[in-house]
């Protein structure tokens, strides 16, 4: 494994994290412990879950895990959580309130049996909070010890930048991560997100790096989807992911490419694609699912994989995203350039 800093902050964290959703649910107890052993074995260290990931499910089974561990294996753990959805029917179980953020992190605090988390993330924006409400509870968490770093997760560009303004105009703590969904197959977030990010020096955390398996090679073209795979479980929500993957020709040209560079690496899909998104600007750790031991093991040579510069950019080719003319097509871009020679270049050149 190896170790990056966390954007804006003085820790370092492995170049894979540990994504816990489906513990307590999809993953029973004894295997997902496996799991988290082994994930700090191999030296890595950073964990993600959420209060909503199985209605704190996830969150309870790491705090068991948490509490049958020594505390020198514990100790090595960075814990991301998130909260802004909520996990029953109030009404104001929901958004990133004050008043529903203070509740969301003590219940998190309590789940997990843990007196601190150290990046609190929060998991959408809510238009309906203002956002000064928002930062300034975080902050707040922050001098009273619950959290140590706050984090974004699906914003947009807009509400990022928003967000980091804000915190800076009001003296608050700013946000060192988002985490965006990412992939080789959704890589539009090139187009504002991430420029955002970088501008903001806010680092990335990426969720779904393989387009919810889509990437894992275990899917053909005009085949049905094979029992017991995400897309083949009969969950409407994944059924229609991939429907969407599926109708676009180019997905399937992109993960052709994907198994050949895998088959001259002698690697598998998964580790692909999960390298290509390892060393992507801004990128501090793609977050890595596991539902077995089986499956982590697989994962785990991802952090030592070097995909080269050859296939990284046959990647790069046949994944691109293909944007109409304005405002993310060439002219678009153009509209935006400056040069310092630009006062010999007529404007309408640019036209």
């Amino acid at each position: 494994m190896k170790y990056r800093t966390l954007t804006g902050t003085g820790i370092s964290v492995s170049n894979l994290a540990l994504g816990t959703m489906g513990f307590g649910t999809e993953t029973k107890e004894a295997e997902a412990f496996a799991i988290l052993d082994r994930f700090v074995e191999a030296d890595g260290n950073l964990l993600d879950s959420s209060n909503v990931y199985g209605a704190g499910a996830s969150e309870e089974l790491l705090g068991r895990w948490f509490a049958s561990r020594p505390a020198d294996v514990t100790n090595r753990v960075v814990l991301a959580t998130k909260g802004r959805y909520g996990t029953g029917l109030d009404t104001n179980e929901n958004g990133s309130s004050r008043r529903n953020l203070s509740r969301a992190v003590d219940a998190s605090l309590a789940r997990l049996g843990r007196e601190n988390i150290d990046l609190y993330q929060l998991h959408g924006w809510d238009p309906l909070t203002p956002i000064e409400e928002t930062l300034g509870f975080l902050d707040d968490a922050v001098h009273a010890g619950k959290i140590t770093y706050i984090g974004l997760s699906n914003f947009t560009g807009w509400q990022l930048q928003l967000a980091v303004s804000t915190a800076k105009a009001m003296g608050l703590q700013l946000p060192v991560t988002l985490q965006p969904q990412y992939s080789l197959i959704d890589r539009e977030i090139e187009f504002e997100i991430i420029p955002a990010a970088l501008y903001n020096n806010i680092g990335l955390l990426p969720w779904s790096p393989l387009a919810a398996g889509f990437l894992s090679g275990k899917y053909h073209k005009g085949e049905a989807w094979a029992e017991g795979t995400r897309a083949g479980a009969g969950n409407p929500m994944n059924e229609h992911i991939f429907g969407a993957f599926a109708a676009k020709n180019q997905n399937w040209d992109t993960l052709e490419t994907v198994r050949s560079v895998a088959k001259n690496l002698g690697a598998t899909p998964a580790q692909v694609a999960y390298s290509w998104i390892g060393n992507r600007p801004g990128v501090v750790a793609p977050i890595i699912g596991a539902r077995t031991l089986e499956q982590l093991e697989e994962n785990l040579v991802t952090a030592d994989l070097d995909l080269g510069d050859e296939a990284t950019a046959q990647l790069e080719m046949v994944s691109a995203p293909t944007p109409n003319d304005y405002p993310y097509g060439p002219f678009g871009v153009r509209m935006r350039r400056r040069y310092v020679e630009s006062s010999n270049q007529p404007i309408l050149e640019l036209f």
